[in-house]
């Protein structure tokens, strides 16, 4: 799909759509519980759908009706079963301990870019607990076993997503297990949306100097119904339009003492506001919010330098190349360094942006677009779908100009 936007400043007051981090935690944890569990979703999209394809292969009964999502648990597992992960890593870093601990021989196949993202060191940990991985074909790792209670290790700076997948998987033991984390936790904020999702359901990893003892309780125990909070991390990207000439964007449904991390959005756009010389920004805790600060700063013409931010490499694209191309194909000023990147004071103008299957980058260039003069072309429109499939439609809601045509 092409999406060619005509430059306007945008206005009004837009919803925020429901967490996607808290939908993939909750919908797994009442798949894991001892009675049904109803959970509001007023909006889906491909991740969030690829969670509940691969749950209900592994023996749940999970439907959206009437934007209810409504979860009957895994009651009894299938000894085996395929899973289509679709390119949600979440979905598959989440899900590939949790099958371990079932005991259930999964097949996840995998789309786009996430057979090449890595696994390591997770694929270590569970063949050390009993299960092994193997990849029977390019696009599907299999496991297989059953992951035993026991002395785990992950490393902090890796991915928070293996750290996550082990708390959800280790508390369905019959006996504790603790999971000691190396190094510095980045990204800690996405195991706090962990912990207070576990916690709903009655399930509370006690934090150790080093990690957590997890008490193997079996089931989760299901509160009945759940809500799912609005998304800071799409948010975001309204509430950098709201930063450009012109622009006057409300978010509402956004908690400000939500667990999500990349709420701190709110700070990190005061300090690029104020910020005279260069403003920097530590990702290390908010890696999903460097192509929309990235193109905000661009389009406002201020400098910024973005650091710590090596793992946007391996996410749907290299995100911290396709951010340098997609702003300088747009006119702006943008170099990469071994860890992030620097935006320099040369507003875009316009032109041509491939969004290189990646979400993120799409919604970007849609951002940057509000600050050029000339017309904005997006090639690969349609990746908005694996997070929001309604931005295009939020877009226009908000006055934006945009033309879709499929190409």
């Amino acid at each position: 799909m092409i999406a060619r936007i005509t430059p306007g400043a945008l206005r009004g007051s837009i919803a925020a759509i429901p967490s996607k981090s808290e939908a993939h935690r909750l919908l797994i944890c009442a798949a894991l519980a001892d009675a049904p569990t109803r959970i509001p979703l007023s909006a889906s999209s491909q991740d969030i759908d690829a969670t509940i394809r691969c749950l209900n292969a592994m023996g749940a009964d999970i439907v959206l009706e009437g934007g209810e999502l409504r979860v009957a648990p895994i009651a009894d597992p299938p000894a085996r079963c395929e899973a289509d992960c679709g390119e949600s890593g979440s979905t598959l870093r989440f899900l590939l301990p949790v099958a371990g601990a079932l005991g259930v021989e999964t097949d996840f196949r995998m789309h786009g870019r996430l057979p090449e993202r890595p696994i390591a060191p997770l694929d270590r940990e569970l063949v050390r607990g009993g299960c092994t991985l193997t990849r029977p074909e390019r696009d599907v790792l299999r496991i297989s076993g059953r992951l035993k209670p026991g002395a785990y290790e992950l490393p902090g700076d890796v991915s928070s997503q293996y750290i996550t997948g082990m708390l959800l998987a280790l508390t369905l033991l019959d006996n504790e297990s603790m999971l000691t984390i190396t190094g510095k936790l980045e990204s800690a904020s996405y195991i706090g949306i962990t912990r207070r999702c576990m916690a709903s359901f009655g399930a509370k990893p006690e934090p150790t100097d080093d990690g957590y003892r997890i008490p193997g309780k079996g089931r989760y125990a299901s509160p009945g119904t759940m809500q799912i909070g609005g998304d800071w991390s799409n948010a975001a990207f309204w509430l950098c339009i709201n930063e450009l000439p012109g622009c006057s964007v409300e978010v509402t449904g956004l908690d400000p003492d939500s667990a999500q991390g990349d709420r701190r959005i709110v700070s990190a756009l005061a300090e690029l506001r104020s910020s005279d010389g260069v403003c920097i920004l530590d990702a290390g805790d908010i890696p999903d919010l460097v192509p929309t600060i990235a193109a905000c700063a661009c389009a406002a013409g201020k400098e910024l330098r973005v650091t710590h931010a090596e793992r946007l490499r391996i996410k749907e694209s290299d995100r911290i190349a396709t951010v340098r191309q997609a702003l300088n194909a747009l006119g702006g000023e943008v170099a990469e360094t071994p860890d992030g990147l620097i935006v320099r004071k040369r507003k875009p103008t316009g032109g041509t942006v491939d969004a290189a299957g990646d979400h993120r980058i799409a919604m970007m260039a849609a951002v940057a677009s509000a600050g050029c003069t000339q017309e904005v072309v997006i090639r690969g429109a349609e990746a908005v779908n694996k997070s929001y499939p309604g931005f295009w439609r939020d877009f226009k809601s908000l006055g934006g100009r945009v033309e879709l045509t499929e190409g």
